[in-house]
């Protein structure tokens, strides 16, 4: 395996807590048609599968019912009044991106959440004057888990794809990572999805805090 020089994240569920605000959107869309809102535990662990699974949780529409669409722009138009009102970055990532960039390594951003709302949602975070590429779902002609945007963004910093480590909290981005060829690292503290198991998606390694994550790094590094 490679010496790593280079980390890159996922967002949602990674890097920050965008949990509150997206089940904020979806909920809002309940309140809407006259239905009580869903418990936060119920929309967070869907949070990773955007707005599609927020809204298939929330209202129960699919992308081939018509009625999504509607659904769609109106769950959007909810969560961009909303972009970052309690979304913050999860507890110990701050000190995290403080010891990547005391070793010297790039680090950036790929996540699957359209331009429009990833720059604005990292700025207001108060990461996007820190990241070296910041890549979204619309960046490239396929998001993961196809290798599209994490080979995009190790073209942008010009480091080799298998010198680069991509750390997520979902199957697709462990797909994603072994796609580019990559070093996949999956995060316990994320929201995991309602799919397999994290210990069943084939992650080169699995973290429980962020402290383990600087620990893994400064092993690969």
């Amino acid at each position: 395996m490679s010496k790593i020089c280079a980390v890159l994240f996922d967002l949602d569920g990674t890097l920050a807590d965008t949990a509150p605000d997206l089940a904020y959107a979806a909920n809002s869309l309940r309140l809407a048609d006259g239905v009580p809102p869903l418990a936060f535990e119920i929309l967070r662990p869907m949070t990773s599968h955007g707005a599609r699974g927020l809204i298939k949780e929330a209202v129960g529409l699919t992308p081939e019912d018509p009625g999504f669409e509607h659904a769609r722009l109106r769950f959007l138009s909810f969560y961009e009044n909303n972009l970052c009102v309690h979304s913050k970055l999860f507890p110990g990532i701050p000190q995290l991106l403080d010891g990547i960039e005391t070793r010297g390594l790039p680090w950036g951003i790929v996540t699957n959440k359209v331009e429009y709302f990833a720059l604005p949602l990292i700025q207001q975070l108060g990461l996007g004057n820190r990241c070296a590429v910041t890549v979204g779902g619309d960046t490239t002609a396929n998001p993961k888990p196809a290798a599209d945007p994490l080979l995009h963004a190790a073209k942008a910093i010009n480091v080799a794809p298998e010198a680069c480590v991509y750390v997520g909290d979902d199957l697709r981005d462990i797909e994603a990572a072994h796609a580019a060829g990559m070093t996949s690292v999956a995060v316990r503290w994320g929201y995991l999805g309602d799919g397999l198991p994290i210990d069943q998606w084939n992650a080169h390694h699995i973290v429980r805090t962020p402290k383990d994550l600087h620990d893994l790094l400064e092993t690969l590094c």
